[in-house]
């Protein structure tokens, strides 16, 4: 008898059957992974405009930018909310740590919460206005048994770098920050409590005695004594540091400084975070801007480049906006030298950098190269300002009253050979530069 085709025509279809199988439990080549679960969840508080100051709010909103980014590349969840009565019955298990970005609990339901919280397993991380109080007794346990600080006594202005010492490497936090430090801007507080006599107490970093006096404004300085910045209290697993009030011009309501911008303090951040959410710690870098790179510094309101009159490297050569031509005297270093500082050397000759003619703090001073010398004229924070753009805003000038000065084009010129100023910051395009890298 002849076989029938039944037989063959079954087997077909069972190998069509797992091939499909197999197809579909098979990922597709290039098809995203899925994502690794997350080493621990971070849940953020802030008040935002109702705190009051808007240096906190500065701060607070470039936390709510930063703090996503450096989870992602460290494998942490960064959730922010205003949403205070989340402490009420908030657990270690949801959230493993907790931050206070820009003030404390005030409900008994929250405070109550988040004694609780810390009790249960939870872990802390406070800056600047998060302790601030006058009177410490009307929540003991926070202000005199947590943080140990007490009522808030005086601070600082204005806003400022402050030279800091590590006082205890040995700290999960503190083990990649150098011995003396420059810190990134801020207003700083002292308090009611000496630290030091607190057994509970570590005190991670102080103010070196050569950062006197501390604060620009005669009558508001530190001129001497003992100043604790960054702590934690040895019966938990907290930090708690004294930043987080960024420069402003009040009256343009910008910032003029960054608190994400110092290599130093954002390794005390992302390690001292790490240390909280029981990660493994990392020797990721952090600067923010490549140190090995080359970029074409564009402004933003007309994408001319900065660019040096002539291709010249002679002390005094104009500091310019040019139309972008691809060639070595529009492109720039930005090199580390001090806490968030930079120097910006022209890769024509790298001894040559931006520099504020004649050590000037005024108006409409304009920039030259010339040799570097760590003068405070010839350094640069780079402020973000929006969309990738920054903001480059002169040391030498930074007062912390609202007159700092910001590399500018003059009365926004879209002209050649126009010579850069540096002018009040005011927020304007004229004054926002694209940092893009030479390929």
């Amino acid at each position: 008898m002849q076989p029938t085709s039944k037989p063959r025509n079954l087997w077909k279809l069972s190998a069509l059957l797992f091939s499909l199988l197999f197809l579909l439990a098979t990922p597709a080549i290039g098809a995203a992974k899925p994502a690794a679960t997350p080493a621990f969840n971070v849940l953020a508080f802030y008040t935002g405009p109702a705190e009051g100051d808007a240096a906190h709010v500065s701060f607070e909103t470039e936390a709510r930018t930063w703090f996503p980014q450096v989870g992602a590349q460290n494998n942490f969840t960064f959730t922010a909310t205003t949403d205070w009565d989340l402490l009420d019955s908030l657990t270690a298990s949801r959230y493993q740590v907790v931050m206070f970005l820009d003030d404390a609990p005030h409900g008994a339901a929250e405070q109550t919460g988040f004694q609780n919280y810390m009790d249960n397993g939870g872990a802390f991380f406070g800056f600047h206005v998060s302790a601030w109080t006058d009177t410490a007794s009307s929540w003991d346990w926070y202000y005199n048994q947590f943080l140990g600080s007490g009522n808030f006594e005086d601070n600082s202005w204005g806003p400022e770098v402050a030279t800091l010492d590590n006082d205890d490497p040995s700290q999960p936090a503190m083990r990649r920050v150098p011995a003396t430090y420059t810190s990134g801007v801020s207003e700083w507080y002292s308090w009611q409590n000496d630290l030091r006599q607190n057994p509970n107490i570590d005190i991670l970093a102080s103010v070196d005695a050569s950062s006197f006096p501390l604060g620009t404004t005669p009558g508001q300085q530190f001129t001497s004594g003992y100043y604790p910045i960054m702590w934690t209290n040895t019966n938990y697993r907290m930090l708690y540091a004294n930043f987080g009030h960024n420069d402003m011009n009040y009256t343009a309501n910008i910032p003029t400084s960054s608190t994400f911008a110092d290599p130093a303090q954002d390794e005390f951040i992302i390690d001292g975070l790490l240390w909280l959410g029981g990660a493994a710690p990392t020797n990721a870098s952090t600067d923010q801007i490549s140190q090995t790179s080359w970029f074409t510094i564009v402004n933003t309101a007309d994408n001319k480049c900065v660019d040096a009159r002539g291709a010249g490297t002679a002390n005094g050569t104009a500091i310019q906006q040019y139309t972008c031509n691809g060639t070595q005297a529009q492109e720039f270093q930005l090199q580390y030298v001090d806490g968030p500082y930079v120097k910006i050397t022209n890769r024509n000759d790298s001894t040559e950098v931006l520099d504020v003619t004649n050590v000037s703090t005024s108006d409409n001073a304009p920039i030259q190269l010339w040799t570097y010398g760590a003068g405070k004229n010839q350094q640069w924070q780079a402020v973000p300002a929006g969309n990738g753009a920054y903001r480059l805003v002169n040391r030498n000038a930074a007062s912390g009253q609202g007159h700092e000065e910001c590399l500018t084009v003059p009365n926004s010129s879209t002209a050649n050979s126009i010579q850069l100023t540096q002018t009040l910051c005011n927020g304007a395009s004229n004054q926002s530069f694209d940092l893009d890298p030479v390929s």
